[in-house]
C-alpha cells in the first residue's frame, strides 16, 4: 500500500480544520461545540461498538502492554531528567519537570494514532489498541500529578483523580464495551444501528478538531525545549517500543507495527491542558503539540515505509 494513500486523507482532514478555523469560517466557540460532540458522543460510540465486537481473548496481551509502557515510562524518566538539567532555573522544579516529562511521552492515541493504525493495518488490531488507550491517560496523568504534588502544599488526591479517570468518556466507553462484550449482552439491532450511525463521523471529526485546535496554538519562546520534547516523543519513544516489541518480547509483525505507530503519535492536546492546570511549561507544551504534530508526518512516513 502506498504511504501517501494512508497519510493523505488524514492530513487532508487536519488541514481542512486548520484552514477553515484560521480564516475565520469557524471560531473557537464553534470548535468547542464540535469538540464536545466528538469527544463526548461520537468517539465514545465508536470505541464502545468496536470494543463490543473485539475478540477479548486476543486483545489482552500483557507482552504488548509491557512493550509499550516500559519505553513510555523510560522516556518519561528521561524527559524528567532533561528538564532538571536544561530548562531555565525557574522551570527546573519537580512540578515543571513532571509536566515536561508528560510532554515527551504522552501520545495522541485517539485523534492521530487510531486513524493511522486503521488506515495502515485495518480494524483487526483495534482490540489491542483500545486496551493500551484505556490505561494510557491514567498512567501518565497519575504519574505527573503525583510528582507535581510533591511541590504543592495541597498534595495529591487519589479520590479526585480516580473519579476523573472513571468518568473519562474514553475510559468509560471502552470499559462498558469490555463489560457488555464479556457478558455477551445483545443490544438489539436498532440500538446497534443507532450507535453505528453516531460512530461514523468519529475519526473525521477528531482529525478536523485537531487541525482546528492547532490554529489556536503558537510556537512560543521555549521552542528549543519543545523541539527536545518532540524528539523524545516521535523519535526516541517509537524506536524504543520497536526494540522492545521486536527483539525483547518478539511480538508479531502486526502487533509491533501497531505499537510503534501508536507510540509515534504526536503529543496529545490533553497534556497541554494539564500544563495549564499546573501552571508549568504551558508555552513549551503548546509549542510541542504544534511541532510534534507537524514533524509526525515525516515520522509516520518513515515508520510506515519501514514497517508495512
Amino acid at each position: 500500500m502506498a504511504i501517501i494513500s494512508i497519510i493523505f486523507p488524514l492530513i487532508f482532514m487536519v488541514l481542512l480544520g486548520y484552514v477553515l478555523t484560521r480564516v475565520g469560517f469557524f471560531n473557537k466557540e464553534h470548535i468547542t461545540g464540535i469538540s464536545r460532540f466528538t469527544f463526548y458522543v461520537s468517539i465514545p460510540a465508536f470505541l464502545f461498538i468496536n470494543m463490543l465486537a473485539a475478540p477479548l481473548a486476543q486483545s489482552i496481551d500483557p507482552f504488548a502492554l509491557l512493550a509499550f509502557y516500559l519505553p513510555v515510562l523510560l522516556v518519561f524518566s528521561i524527559g524528567y531528567r532533561i528538564n532538571r538539567l536544561f530548562s531555565p532555573i525557574a522551570l527546573q522544579g519537580r512540578d515543571a519537570s513532571a509536566v515536561f516529562a508528560l510532554g515527551a511521552s504522552y501520545s495522541n492515541t485517539v485523534l492521530v494514532g487510531l486513524p493511522i493504525i486503521i488506515a495502515a493495518l485495518g480494524p483487526a488490531m483495534m482490540g489491542q489498541v483500545f486496551m493500551i488507550i484505556t490505561f494510557h491517560s491514567a498512567t501518565l496523568f497519575a504519574l505527573t500529578f503525583i510528582l507535581a504534588a510533591r511541590a504543592q502544599p495541597q498534595g495529591f488526591s487519589w479520590r479526585r483523580f480516580a473519579r476523573s479517570m472513571v468518568l473519562n468518556p474514553v475510559v468509560m466507553s471502552i470499559g462498558l464495551g469490555i463489560l457488555v462484550n464479556a457478558l455477551s449482552i445483545n443490544l438489539g439491532q436498532q440500538l446497534d444501528e443507532g450507535l453505528a450511525l453516531l460512530a461514523k463521523p468519529a475519526l473525521a471529526c477528531a482529525l478536523f478538531v485537531l487541525g482546528a485546535n492547532l490554529s489556536f496554538y503558537r510556537i512560543g519562546e521555549h521552542w528549543r525545549l519543545a523541539l527536545m520534547a518532540s524528539g523524545l516523543k516521535i523519535i526516541l519513544l517509537p524506536a524504543l517500543v520497536y526494540i522492545m516489541a521486536q527483539f525483547v518480547f518478539e511480538l508479531t509483525t502486526s502487533s509491533t507495527a501497531m505499537l510503534v505507530l501508536l507510540s509515534a503519535s504526536p503529543l496529545g492536546v490533553n497534556a497541554y491542558l494539564i500544563a495549564t492546570e499546573l501552571k508549568q511549561h504551558e508555552s513549551t507544551l503548546g509549542s510541542t503539540v504544534v511541532l510534534s504534530t507537524l514533524l509526525s508526518v515525516f515520522s509516520f512516513s518513515l515508520w510506515l515505509t519501514f514497517l508495512i
